[in-house]
């Protein structure tokens, strides 16, 4: 299973809703996704994807994840891609950090070892504990009332929890809240994430402008540190998201900021492998957890399927199906929702097929 070449494509990944609104005008209705095809000498194809979801949202943009692939391309080129830690340990040798690069290069290795072997990923992450799970869909930030229209329309497709966006004005951000929750109703979990947006001050009084709702406060500000101090005047259960990069912040995420859920994104954490790391280590501290990607289309979604249904249920609060939140599928829609839910497809590897016609040329090809 000797690394033969690696090709890269880039495509646009258009947004479904129309515009895709965070905190401090980080606005969007299109993201460049890239793809990575690794073939290996026993004839079979791995396929990784990465999307950086701008370049303000966390310090990755969709050119520098390109030349950072071809940076490493050459260095994997004969490395045996089913022996996954070794190819970890030679991108970590060739470039500190540079996760949303590494992601996309994990990813296409553990498909290539799932077919390889004739088994999904999600048992080789240990066995599907779950058959189907929740997911989450995002509120993008706007007028109250848009966003509870919003969400009143996502719940007729059975969509049971939310992530409003927030972290511009706190006294209206807790308007947008209390919208949203009239409009998911009862049974609904609600999380105003603010993307680090909120200053401390901003952060504690949305905090308590808040108090008494039952919502998740996710990522107040950019800093564990920051998200510690507005914890204390919070009664509101705190998740972290985008300061979680390793498992020193994630025993800070717990023992410093009191955090009780945190978010797990594949780019951040270098792809499955580096995700299963902290996931695992999150299982033991006790704390739930959302298992995503930063963005992404069909081949994302399903990388995220495989280590969601491999976690424990009582560990998974939900995770996402960016396919579902976008509108160009290369691997024909899969895998797909149902009612608010998700499943990890059964076939070998991802178990998903790309329709490499789709794709056009690469923008560069590794070879030996």
């Amino acid at each position: 299973m000797r690394i033969e070449s690696i090709d890269v494509f880039a495509y646009a990944l258009t947004y479904a809703h129309g515009e895709y609104v965070m905190s401090n005008g980080r606005a969007a209705t299109s993201q460049e996704s890239t793809l990575v095809r690794i073939r290996v000498s026993g004839g079979i194809t791995g396929w990784g994807e990465t999307c950086t979801l701008g370049g303000t949202y966390l310090p990755a943009f969709a050119g520098g994840t390109r030349a950072a692939i071809q940076e490493l391309a050459p260095h994997l080129i004969g490395m045996d891609a089913t022996q996954i830690a070794n190819v970890q340990r030679e991108m970590d040798r060739v470039l500190l950090g540079q996760h949303s690069a590494k992601s996309a290069i994990d990813i296409a290795c553990w498909d290539i070892l799932g077919k390889a072997c004739g088994q999904p990923i999600c048992t080789l992450l240990g066995g599907a504990q779950q058959g189907s799970f929740p997911l989450y869909e995002a509120v993008p930030l706007g007028a109250p009332e848009d966003m509870a229209a919003f969400v009143r329309q996502r719940s007729m497709a059975g969509i049971q929890r939310f992530q409003v966006k927030v972290g511009n004005d706190p006294y209206e951000d807790a308007e947008r809240v209390r919208h949203v929750a009239e409009a998911a109703g009862a049974g609904a979990t609600i999380v105003a994430d603010a993307n680090g947006g909120w200053n401390v001050s901003a952060a504690v009084i949305a905090v308590r402008q808040l108090a008494g709702l039952d919502i998740y406060v996710e990522q107040p500000c950019r800093d564990t540190s920051d998200c510690a101090l507005v914890q204390r005047s919070s009664t509101l259960p705190l998740s972290l998201d985008e300061s979680v990069v390793n498992t020193a912040e994630l025993y800070r995420a717990k023992y410093e900021a009191g955090a009780v859920a945190i978010n797990l994104k594949l780019a951040r954490l270098g792809g499955i492998s580096g995700t299963r790391r902290i996931r695992d280590a999150a299982q033991d501290l006790g704390l739930t957890m959302c298992i995503e990607d930063v963005w992404g289309g069909d081949v994302v979604s399903a990388a995220v399927a495989h280590v969601a249904a491999s976690t424990a249920p009582g560990a998974l609060m939900h995770a996402s199906f960016f396919n579902d939140w976008t509108n160009e599928h290369v691997a024909g829609y899969a895998p797909r929702s149902s009612q608010g839910r998700g499943t990890a497809p059964t076939g070998p590897g991802l178990g998903i097929t790309v329709d490499e016609a789709m794709l056009g040329a690469p923008i560069f090809s590794i070879a030996k």
